[in-house]
């Protein structure tokens, strides 16, 4: 699988739910049950890249090959070195589809699985509607899920369930805080590595 996280930094997301947010991204890494998922597949590997996205988006990490401990905690140092780029602005959930999108694409390996994770706080406010850029990445067959966090919007997930996730097996998840966040995105990850719901 190839996995890109695409993650809301726009002005709705503070220093520290941002502190939280790329924490727990990395929390999750050192997570021996992700870790397991990761590896568990035919290829024992994911690809994984991280864009940091607002108005404008920067790839906070570049695409890495996970296939073992050592890459995982690699790509938890990085996640928590990565600089808060770009600046904090509007939330442009349809941009961030399509430069996470464009992200798959130049993934460097062949993976048969192509999946967009979107986590954010707010609804699409700016730039092109999400939907629409949605359904082409489906067609590409790229598959987006989202973590809404509902700390403000109380309707994210409805919001997310309609206009941003698509493709076979997609699912949106809900987040009430982001003190909630990192065990949340851990669950999000174990579902998409598995490529099926938890049981527990």
């Amino acid at each position: 699988m190839a996995l890109a996280l695409a993650v809301d930094v726009s002005a709705s997301v503070d220093f520290d739910e941002f502190g939280l947010m790329v924490g727990g991204l990395a929390s999750a890494f050192r997570d021996e049950g992700v870790r397991a998922a990761a590896t568990a597949g035919p290829r024992g590997a994911v690809a994984v890249a991280v864009l940091f996205w607002s108005e404008a988006q920067d790839v906070a990490v570049p695409w890495m090959r996970i296939s073992g401990p050592e890459e995982a905690d690699a790509l938890a140092r990085a996640l928590e070195a990565a600089p808060r780029q770009p600046r904090a602005a509007a939330t442009a959930i349809g941009e961030a589809l399509v430069a996470a999108l464009a992200l798959l694409a130049r993934c460097p390996a062949q993976a048969p699985r192509l999946v967009v994770d979107v986590s954010g706080d707010g609804s699409s406010n700016r730039g092109r509607a999400p939907g629409p850029v949605r359904d082409l990445g489906v067609a590409a067959g790229a598959v987006i899920n989202g973590l809404a966090v509902v700390n403000e919007e109380a309707d994210l997930l409805a919001h997310y369930e309609r206009d941003v996730i698509g493709g076979t097996g997609s699912f949106a998840m809900e987040c009430a805080s982001y003190d909630d966040f990192a065990e949340a995105i851990r669950r999000k990850l174990l579902r998409e590595m598995r490529g099926a719901p938890l049981t527990a």
